[in-house]
C-alpha cells in the first residue's frame, strides 16, 4: 500500500530528520519527497511504500502524531487510494 504524508509548520532545524527517523522506525519506505519553504513556513509532501513493512497505516499515523507533538507540526498520513478515488469521480 502507498501512503501520502503532508507536513506543515514553522520552519526549524530537524523537521526532515524527525519525520524520516519515524518513517524508518516504522519500516516505511520513502519513495518520493518534495519540500519547500514558504516564508517562515515549512511544507513537505512524501510518498511512502508500506507493502514490505509490518506496520499499518494506523501505526504510522500514531508514530507521526508523536513527531507532530514533539516538533510542533501538522502531519497527515492518508492512503494514496483516497487521492486516486478523488480523480476518478
Amino acid at each position: 500500500m502507498k501512503a501520502i504524508m503532508t507536513v506543515t509548520g514553522i520552519d526549524h532545524t530537524g523537521i526532515i530528520a524527525a519525520v524520516a527517523n519515524a518513517c524508518a522506525t516504522q519500516k516505511a519506505n520513502i519513495t518520493n519527497v518534495s519540500q519547500t519553504l514558504m516564508g517562515s513556513y515549512f511544507t513537505m509532501i512524501m510518498q511512502l511504500e508500506l507493502d514490505d513493512t509490518p506496520t499499518s497505516l494506523t501505526n504510522l499515523q500514531e508514530a507521526m502524531h508523536a513527531v507532530e507533538q514533539a516538533q510542533n507540526l501538522e502531519i497527515r498520513v492518508q492512503a494514496e487510494a483516497i487521492f486516486n478515488a478523488m480523480h476518478t469521480l
